[in-house]
């Protein structure tokens, strides 16, 4: 998934996003060229179900 279909889904801004990776709580970014990365969708997915189970 590309960052914009990650902030949709997530409802989350890009800011909120990045720091989430930093502090290893949101799924890493894959890095497929040297200016495009992408997200596994399983795993943003599981994020967000796992933040719905916490809440």
């Amino acid at each position: 998934m590309r960052l914009a279909e990650v902030l949709e889904m997530t409802g989350m801004g890009k800011t909120f996003i990045y720091a989430r990776m930093k502090d290893g709580t949101f799924p890493k970014q894959i890095q497929l060229g040297s200016r495009s990365v992408v997200w596994n969708e399983q795993e943003v997915i599981k994020w967000m179900e796992d933040q719905m189970a916490s809440r």
